[in-house]
């Protein structure tokens, strides 16, 4: 099950052309967008005569209802430019995201009292709860099974079943139906036009193809592997392009039945299947999972269908987002040929982790056949398909300002103590987690009527058919999210604290408040000097209890209460994305020797340079301060692990890395994003990123070519790299 498809030579030709034009069109996009993007690559495609001119109310400059939302869907839909890349077996593109060509907001002015504005502003939180769009798990079984027209149809019924007083709903949706119509038939018609212009040969058989596929996807569901592909990429351009979507579900399950139908049938034959993936990844970097259990946990997911979706997406080789499930009694199988990719190209799927996934989510009081459901469908998070909205991956709590707070409170007060600066501490945390929860009822309350899920919904079971909004009751579960960063900053500075001011007495705490108003000025000696400690991560850190009680007490003061209107419960997880540098830009001096403006540490996981020194496998040292600061509730605390590949080959290869990843799994962990490259490789392209066009890394969760990354975004990535010391 598991050996590698032997490529014929054209087949490889064409999976060799489209990652050729994938780096062409990133050269392209990078010109275009300024050097840079710090995001994963997405797959857009740049027309640089492409313009929208968005549709507003009258007198206004704003979309400031679902209607309208769905007006612009609509037309953008349907001005989309027509693609298809010749070595390519699908069509169709998508061009950014709607939301850049129109002015959305929802009025916050007139929903959030001043003392709430007045906490968002004091503690920075610019991930505040509001407006969070298209995190949610879609099931697109629904529309394999039912087609285009089958989901328009579905939504004509409901809306004449229901007759609801006032259509919006509907007619919104009819609205994304339509421009989804359109962009389909648009295709067509350009690629049919292809056909006709092109020469006899294999291109022109190619075209006509995929002409006849969109035609047919018009008016039925797909039959084929290869519709079925077409039909993920329509819906992959389509979740793009209305607020950037990104969740696909279980790709391997999605598409074996029509896979092994075609096999068994003698239409299909397993190189044309690696061509049609690989031609869905080039499509876009959607989130997707392979492996796993079945929601009993008696059988595994890996089959034949899980294997050629890797092997499409290692011999493409551009940024893709896919992830393997990993569980305790698993066949090894899928994991081990996973890791055998990563090893040879240094980047490949990350590893989501069944054991803290899954008894998380029971712990909110699910039961396990439906934690075992749960399917990694976004940068760190997991879903439900088609029947939760947990809204994931959008909060986020800078915990660093409440020890800037903190600090300020008991240097004022006088005779400061740790005991005085821990209380403090906490008070200001519980501030912030009140906050989020009632920022996140104004977002219920408000973000139906302004930003519905418009694609989504369709994608799930019970919004069409209540005629509600997935947010506002359309599917059974609504659980909210939000991530505690910056653990490590803060374990440090009180682990500093305590040995350097209050166990050694090597600084009074008038001279540790004075080096940190002056941001250390002149007082490099101190700032090294409380750097210099033993950090989170190393096994004889101070900072090790300070980290476990920094996330405990966020955990606890998170579920211990819902939202306070809409009851609604808001479960912990430790998570930055990458920017780290964006929320310490205004962020004071801290006590562990970092200045102002500088970046934060990353999720839950020590600092860079927390193992220089020591003699331990620093990756080991680095799962197991991850694993112990797991928040426990079905959250990811995700796990970055960038290893310089001559470690790993002396450490064990292949079998190290399982066993770190078993390992992490068995003590609660969530997530595993794992790059292995050789350290000269990774400072060739980071001293210089055109030598290294196609270079490919996980970033923070999400895969994207090394070049495409700032200069800041590039160091991230550095200073995480362990080698041996």
């Amino acid at each position: 099950m598991n050996k590698d498809v032997l490529l014929s030579a054209e087949i490889q030709r064409r999976i060799d052309s489209m990652h050729d034009e994938k780096v062409k069109q990133n050269k392209i996009k990078l010109e275009a967008y300024g050097g840079f993007y710090n995001t994963d690559d997405h797959g857009f495609i740049y027309f640089p005569d492409f313009k929208y001119e968005p549709i507003y109310a009258e007198g206004k400059d704003e979309t400031d209802s679902g209607v309208l939302a769905g007006k612009n869907l609509r037309k953008f839909l349907s001005q989309i430019p027509p693609y298809c890349y010749k070595d390519s077996a699908l069509a169709g593109c998508w061009v950014g995201c709607v939301r850049r060509y129109m002015h959305i907001r929802i009025p916050k002015e007139n929903l959030m009292p001043p003392d709430l504005e007045e906490i968002n502003n004091k503690y920075h939180m610019r991930g505040a709860g509001i407006g969070g769009t298209n995190h949610l798990g879609p099931d697109v079984k629904i529309g394999l099974e039912l087609g285009w027209k089958g989901i328009f149809d579905r939504l004509l019924y409901y809306k004449e079943f229901n007759a609801p007083a006032s259509a919006e709903f509907y007619e919104a949706h009819e609205d994304t139906m339509h421009g989804i119509m359109t962009y389909i038939e648009n295709n067509a018609k350009y690629v049919r036009k292809l056909y006709e212009e092109e020469p006899e040969g294999w291109y022109k058989d190619n075209y006509k193809t995929i002409a006849d596929i969109l035609d047919k996807l018009m008016v039925s569901p797909p039959e084929t592997f290869r519709e079925a592909c077409q039909f993920l990429a329509i819906f992959q351009s389509v979740d793009r392009t209305y607020f950037m979507g990104g969740a696909l579900g279980q790709l391997d399950e999605l598409l074996r039945p029509y896979f092994e139908r075609d096999m068994k049938k003698g239409i299909l034959t397993e190189e044309e299947a690696v061509w049609m993936v690989a031609s869905l990844f080039y499509n876009d970097t959607h989130y997707s999972q392979l492996g796993g259990r079945t929601p009993d946990g008696k059988k595994s997911l890996n089959s034949r269908m899980s294997f050629i979706i890797l092997q499409a997406a290692h011999t493409l080789h551009i940024p893709y987002n896919l992830a393997i499930r990993v569980y305790e009694g698993q066949d090894d199988s899928l994991l081990d040929k996973s890791l055998e990719y990563i090893l040879e190209k240094g980047s490949g799927p990350a590893f989501s982790l069944s054991k803290g996934i899954e008894e998380g989510y029971m712990k909110q009081g699910h039961p396990k056949e439906l934690a075992r459901m749960r399917a990694k469908v976004g940068c760190n998070w997991v879903a439900l398909p088609g029947i939760e909205y947990p809204l994931q991956d959008v909060t986020r709590l800078n915990l660093a300002w409440p020890l800037v707070y903190a600090i300020d409170e008991v240097m004022e007060a006088g005779e400061p103590t740790l005991e005085k600066l821990w209380d403090r501490y906490a008070y200001h945390t519980e501030v912030m987690i009140d906050a989020i929860k009632r920022n996140y009822d104004i977002h219920l309350n408000k973000i139906s009527d302004y930003i519905p899920e418009l694609v989504l919904n369709l994608f799930c079971h019970g919004p069409i058919e209540r005629g509600l909004n997935c947010a506002s009751g359309g599917v059974d579960i609504i659980n909210l999210n939000c991530d505690g960063i910056a653990i490590a900053t803060v374990a440090d500075s009180f682990a500093a604290i305590e040995q350097r001011v209050v166990k050694e007495k090597k600084l009074t705490w008038e001279e540790l408040y004075e080096a940190l108003k002056c941001d250390f000025e002149g007082k490099e000696d101190i700032r090294l000097m409380l750097k210099s400690i033993p950090r989170f991560g190393s096994p004889e850190s101070l900072a090790k209890k300070w980290a476990k009680k920094i996330s405990e007490h966020y955990v606890e003061k998170m579920v211990e209460s819902p939202t306070p209107e809409n009851r609604i419960k808001v479960i912990p997880g430790h998570f930055s994305h990458g920017g780290i540098l964006a929320w310490g830009k205004n962020l004071p001096a801290t006590p562990n020797g970092r200045k102002m403006g500088d970046a934060i540490s990353h999720s839950s996981e020590p600092d860079p340079g927390f193992a220089k020194g020591l003699t331990s496998f620093s990756p080991t040292l680095k799962a197991n301060a991850v694993a112990l600061t797991q928040p426990g509730w079905g959250n990811s605390a995700p796990l970055h692990l960038d290893i310089d590949s001559d470690m790993v080959i002396k450490n064990g290869g292949i079998d190290c890395l399982k066993a770190l990843i078993m390992t992490h799994n068995e003590m609660g962990g969530t997530l595993i994003n794992l790059n292995c490259i050789t350290k000269e490789q990774i400072m060739r392209a980071h001293a210089d990123p055109e030598s290294e066009p196609d270079l490919v890394v996980r970033v923070t969760g999400y895969s994207a070519f090394f070049a495409s990354l700032s200069k800041e975004y590039r160091q991230q990535v550095v200073d995480r790299y362990l080698t041996n010391n």
